[in-house]
């Protein structure tokens, strides 16, 4: 194994300057983290002499390829390395950079996502929410996960909560379907105190958490409050409702991973060898969008404004569902949420509005349609009012 890896480096330096490096990225793009990576790697190589690029667009978990045992490239940067993986790249000696963090310390130089950082963003952000019980939902034997649940117990430490925690095997539920899983998570979220916040270890787990919540019936975010990680854009709009999630730096993970590489396929030690790259922050949704509320009608209230709001609401119906007098609802409701039921409505009506002004091109008229309002005129007064611009003019304003 010596004499092969010094004939590497003799190999490597003969090559000088007259060919570019022969490099192989096995990196997955079903996930958007890693086509966040990648596209940190291609921006490392607009910047830099350019390499050789194989790819190899593998799945997670899944064993290595028959051919890597033979194959003769000058570096790999890898986001699926099993144990076994690891074994053939250690004997091989090709400078490799490994962004697999399932496992923990495989032996080789790495770029990770600061897990315990993204754990305490997560706790602060539901924190922040007025929340004062909190759970954490991950997977079994993957070591980010369980380093996400000591970053979000660590934060939370000094508020002297009791995090209740669930897992399960991802293996599993990748190769049976998560459905099988179901019923467990399900018993498990309707044991927990209410108004919660739950922290799931990536997106994929928060869908499971969501899609648990709604045949349970239990409202989300009022009850549980649900946060993933990954912010993968597909996942979390596709969640009903749409999920928040932490944002991982993929890209600087990318960038940073091909700069390492370079410097390991000139034959220079990396200042650091296991480096860990912070979130950049959280892209909040529906599924924190919480008021942490003790009182049992006023939840209610507030889950058929969140589902109903925008399909012409009044605070009559509402009364016509509860058993309540309206002046105790007006009462509660500005002591609980700090404003009446009606103007409740408008705020879930509002924020519909603007998000389909940033993200849409749809014409006022169906704007205002999908938002509740018969008219567009008295869209745009009511818009006006609430938001301090027209709809047009918050529009035009959009970066």
């Amino acid at each position: 194994m010596a004499n092969r890896k010094q004939d590497r480096k003799f190999h490597i330096q003969s090559r000088g300057n007259q060919q570019r490096p022969h490099v192989l990225l096995i990196v997955e793009t079903a996930m958007s983290f890693g086509r966040g990576v990648l596209e940190g790697i291609s921006q490392y190589l607009v910047e830099n002499p350019p390499w050789s690029v194989q790819l190899d667009l593998r799945e997670l978990l899944v064993t290595p390829p028959a051919w890597l045992e033979h194959w003769d490239g000058d570096g790999i940067i890898t986001r699926s390395t099993t144990p076994e993986m690891a074994d053939l790249i250690e004997k091989s000696g090709i400078p490799t950079v490994n962004l697999t963090d399932i496992y923990g310390d495989q032996g080789l130089p790495s770029i990770w996502n600061d897990h315990e950082a993204i754990g305490q963003l997560a706790a602060e952000h539901l924190i922040q929410r007025g929340l004062k019980r909190f759970a954490f939902c991950g997977f079994t034997n993957h070591q980010w996960s369980e380093a996400r649940y000591r970053g979000f117990q660590k934060h939370l430490r000094p508020h002297d909560a009791n995090i209740l925690f669930h897992s399960s095997d991802w293996a599993q539920a990748r190769r049976t379907g998560w459905e099988a899983q179901q019923a467990k998570m399900i018993q498990w979220l309707l044991e927990l105190p209410k108004p919660i916040g739950v922290l799931a270890c990536n997106d994929f787990r928060g869908q499971h958490v969501l899609e648990a919540c709604r045949v349970a019936q239990i409202s989300v975010p009022d009850q549980i409050a649900v946060i993933g990680v990954d912010n993968d854009q597909v996942i979390c709009d596709f969640c009903q409702p749409s999920l928040t999630s932490v944002i991982p730096a993929a890209d600087r993970i990318g960038y940073e991973a091909a700069r390492m590489l370079d410097q390991l396929m000139r034959n220079e030690e990396p200042a650091e060898r296991h480096v860990k790259i912070t979130p950049l922050g959280i892209a909040a949704r529906q599924s924190t969008d919480v008021m942490a509320i003790d009182d049992a009608e006023v939840v209610a209230a507030v889950k058929i404004i969140r589902e109903r709001a925008c399909s012409g609401l009044s605070v009559a119906e509402i009364l016509d569902e509860i058993a309540i007098a309206r002046s105790s609802l007006e009462r509660r409701f500005r002591q609980f949420v700090g404003r009446s039921p009606q103007a409740e409505i408008r705020n879930v009506q509002m924020k519909r509005a603007q998000q389909l002004l940033r993200e849409t091109k749809l014409p006022l008229s169906q704007v205002a349609s999908l938002t509740g309002f018969k008219h567009a005129e008295y869209f745009s007064v009511v818009f006006k009012r609430e938001i301090g611009q027209t709809p047009g003019q918050y529009r035009s304003h959009l970066p």
